[in-house]
């Protein structure tokens, strides 16, 4: 029995999409599983197809140079609010110190100290010290090297050799900037989403094993036939919307299986045939 998925866009025209049965493997040990179940390949399928098709999660950049999307990725990562990382960012550059001259870092320490203002409220970016003096490094190293921009995974392996920046950033910058499908951003979303859809283990380590699991995934990835610099953003955003669900499903794991919630969306209508 093959699936089928009915699409219908906001003009009200209609589509059916085919993807295969439920029980045949994406990749090895990955069944598709039912598009109708969170969390399963098909059900991803079915999101970044419809995110394709209109041009949804598509635009990566956070900067509009190579010095501005180092340092917003440096805003952000681990342990920081996606908000908040990208509030700092903005700070920096209204106050004019991503532009030409190399600023010093005092003044990038002074700006992030500051508390930052999100949705009303007072914030504070958590760490102002070690975050200035990356960004102050960062930005003096770049004026001093070219990096190979004609090569994505030469360029990931170049901006490793920056202070603070692991293969996460990295490879968030070599996405953003250079719109690599060769690299993915790994945080606790995607492991969240890699573990409930069989793709990772819960032993895999995203400290650990880094690559072997950028490996698997962009396999996983190819093999549904998506791009996968979309369709990475497209599982961290609406992961971090579907936050409750997902830890509720990572803490009985083994109740994705009898998960009986149907999804459903404005735009779209599932079906099995």
């Amino acid at each position: 029995m093959s699936q089928t998925f009915f699409a219908t866009y906001n003009d009200g025209r209609e589509v059916a999409i085919q993807m295969p049965d439920a029980s045949e493997e994406v990749i090895p040990g990955v069944p598709w599983g039912r598009f109708d179940r969170f969390f399963t390949p098909a059900f991803w399928f079915a999101r970044a197809w419809y995110g394709q098709q209109t041009g949804g999660y598509s635009r990566y950049r956070l900067g509009n140079t190579l010095r501005e999307e180092i340092v917003a990725c440096l805003l952000g990562g681990h342990g920081m609010p996606a908000e908040v990382g990208l509030a700092a960012f903005a700070r920096l550059r209204e106050r004019g110190l991503l532009g030409g001259e190399v600023s010093s870092e005092s003044e990038f320490h002074k700006a992030l100290v500051e508390p930052l203002s999100i949705n009303g409220r007072s914030i504070r970016y958590r760490y102002p010290n070690q975050r200035a003096k990356l960004i102050s490094k960062a930005i003096i190293r770049l004026d001093q090297e070219t990096p190979p921009h004609h090569d994505d995974l030469a360029f990931r392996e170049w901006l490793l050799r920056f202070d603070g920046i692991g293969l996460k950033t990295a490879s968030w910058v070599t996405r953003n900037f250079l719109d690599s499908q060769n690299v993915a951003i790994l945080d606790v979303h995607i492991f969240r989403a890699g573990v409930l859809a069989g793709v990772f283990s819960l032993n895999d380590s995203i400290q650990s094993h880094y690559l072997r699991m950028e490996e698997r995934f962009l396999r996983f990835t190819r093999s549904l036939g998506v791009d996968p610099a979309m369709f990475d953003t497209l599982i961290w955003y609406e992961m971090r919307q579907m936050a409750s669900l997902a830890l509720e499903a990572m803490d009985d794991h083994a109740g994705l299986k009898s998960q009986k919630r149907r999804f459903s969306h404005p735009q779209i209508e599932f079906a099995l045939t």
